[in-house]
């Protein structure tokens, strides 16, 4: 059994710890595939997502079938990401297989999806770099300073490395051209991606098209990229990894992020550089008191999924303050609480969340440190997900607000 990662340790006290005089916790939900999707989701022409679905801790946890592998999921944002990654390899599997490419080539042929055993028979290495694998986790919503020493210690992705300040991300994009960003660009896809048959693929085309001269001649019908907006895809396919690194270092030293907190971000191995452009770019676009804090606690994600859960945080965040501007977030807190107007939102993008009996302590922390240090008198949890029928019942009875299945952006 995998051991539960640092960063999330405490959250499955939110599902929680509000029920005083509650004894038993509930048992993690049943789900299936055609419970959670819509049929064109569940399967398609070059995936089928497994109808198990287990939802252990505050993510479903998917696994899909597809024409290049078997790939897991934890979320459902990350299985829209998964089942993108499938469309663009079957878009750039298509291309390199028309007449166009082959003239155009010179006879060279590319084998889309030739990683693919390596993806079904090496299940534990390819799960670290498609998804972080299925890795069962809890979020800490207190204090970071009252975090306590993960078990697994070095096995944290996170671990800091060795290496100096640039060359944690220069690693994540060795190898990235401008023609497999221009070939990304052209399917929709991030250049940067984790997903090893993905990244091969785009190096190979990348490769052989290296002038851009084959792509200005191919029409690739995809549709629109939902995993970033297009300001950040515009930075992550426009730009070369060493000038997106200057972008993001100086929007991190304008937000008064130290430069010890922001070389700990960047040598952070859970954050690709697409990543750390979305997570930048949203606090850049809030500007609100207490992000540089914020920045020290993301640096501490311990895996691609845990980034992923404050990359999700902060755009929960942008969205929230474009509706009403956001002056400040809370202090030394590992879960995004922010001050809009008179009222606390705490930025929650989890996909179920169910009651158990640990988080008492911490919702009471939280409540009466906003009141204290926010200097407001209400409370607003949005949830990208869903809570269990007691769970909702019982913030509504302690007379919080709760607002379900919130957009991440």
């Amino acid at each position: 059994m995998m051991p539960t990662p640092m960063w999330l340790a405490g959250l499955l006290a939110l599902a929680s710890a509000v029920m005083m005089g509650q004894a038993a916790d509930e048992a993690p939900p049943s789900f299936t595939a055609s419970k959670l999707l819509a049929s064109d989701v569940r399967k398609g022409p070059h995936h089928t997502v497994k109808e198990p679905v287990k939802t252990e801790s505050f993510f479903h946890e998917f696994q899909i079938a597809s024409d290049y592998g078997e790939l897991s999921a934890m979320g459902l944002s990350q299985l829209t990401t998964r089942l993108d990654e499938i469309r663009a390899l079957a878009a750039l599997d298509e291309v390199s297989k028309s007449e166009v490419f082959l003239k155009s080539a010179g006879g060279a042929v590319v084998n889309v999806g030739k990683s693919t055993v390596k993806v079904v028979t090496d299940p534990v290495d390819t799960a670290k770099g498609v998804g972080g694998g299925i890795k069962r986790f809890g979020v800490n919503l207190g204090r970071m300073s009252k975090r306590a020493v993960d078990s697994a210690g070095s096995e944290s992705e996170a671990a800091a490395p060795k290496e100096n300040a640039a060359e944690g991300t220069a690693n994540a994009v060795l190898g990235v051209t401008g023609s497999m960003r221009r070939w990304a660009q052209k399917v929709g896809a991030d250049p940067y991606t984790t997903n090893p048959v993905l990244f091969e693929a785009l190096k190979d085309i990348g490769r052989i098209d290296a002038a851009g001269s084959i792509a200005s001649k191919v029409v690739v019908p995809i549709p629109a990229v939902v995993t970033t907006s297009a300001s950040v895809g515009g930075l992550v396919w426009g730009k070369d990894p060493e000038e997106l690194r200057k972008v993001n270092e100086g929007r991190l030293k304008a937000l008064g992020v130290s430069q010890a907190v922001a070389q700990r971000f960047f040598q952070n191995r859970g954050y690709t550089l697409t990543a750390q452009t979305r997570f930048i770019a949203a606090l850049d676009a809030v500007k609100a008191k207490g992000l540089a804090a914020y920045v020290e606690a993301a640096a501490k994600a311990d895996g691609e999924r845990s980034a992923l859960f404050f990359v999700e945080s902060v755009e929960m965040l942008q969205r929230a303050h474009a509706a009403e501007p956001v002056t400040a977030v809370l202090d030394d807190s590992q879960v995004a609480v922010a001050r809009q107007g008179s009222r606390a939102l705490m930025l929650l993008p989890l996909d179920y969340v169910r009651f158990t009996t640990q988080a008492q302590e911490v919702l009471a922390e939280i409540n009466s440190r906003v009141k204290g240090e926010l200097g407001v008198t209400r409370l607003e949890v949005w949830l990208s997900g869903q809570a269990s029928p007691r769970l909702r019942a019982e913030i509504t009875r302690l007379g919080w607000a709760l607002k379900e299945k919130q957009p991440l952006r």
